[in-house]
């Protein structure tokens, strides 16, 4: 599949889409993995939506194939610039390949769509298969904050990602 058609994959986040992004926000497999934890109710996801959707620095999407979601995915762009924050994760559910799929049309959607220069993402160290997401798709470690986050019994370190639309560029 070229890159180019990733974007027929991706469509802005409704609220017809809660119930279902909740649901994978609150998995475990999900959950253990975010710097917010704990259970999210219907009602902080609600005010949650409601203000991100109407930010004009927030996007919120949905990943699908053949119109079944499969994925979310956020962009958050720094004030004034054209460096964005992402994150992402697919359906407990989905097939295998999914969020390599999901990765592929976000970095489109970035610097393709949002004409960004940087995208920059961030995952706990214990988080093994965001650390190798990234690095597969081609971002490069920029930093480690040691000791960031404490999930109530012990610390961990935040490795943070980058990836330039020119480094992009030279992959497509």
């Amino acid at each position: 599949m070229l890159a180019s058609q990733y974007k027929k994959y991706l469509r802005t986040m409704d609220q017809h889409d809660l119930d279902i992004v909740l649901h994978w926000r609150n998995h475990p497999t999900i959950r253990d993995f975010m710097l917010t934890q704990h259970k999210i109710s219907q009602d902080e996801h609600r005010n949650w939506f409601q203000k991100a959707s109407i930010s004009p620095d927030i996007k919120l999407l949905i990943f699908e194939i053949d119109s079944i979601p499969l994925g979310f995915l956020n962009f958050t762009k720094k004030a004034e610039s054209f460096v964005a924050d992402w994150g992402f994760y697919v359906s407990p559910d989905a097939p295998k390949g999914t969020g390599t799929q999901l990765g592929h049309a976000g970095l489109e959607y970035g610097f393709a769509e949002l004409h960004l220069h940087k995208l920059c993402g961030q995952a706990l160290s214990y988080n093994l298969n965001s650390i190798r997401f990234h690095k597969k798709l081609g971002f490069l470690q920029e930093g480690l904050l040691r000791e960031q986050y404490c999930d109530g019994q012990q610390y961990h370190d935040i490795l943070h990602f980058g990836f330039l639309a020119s480094e992009w560029e030279l992959n497509q």
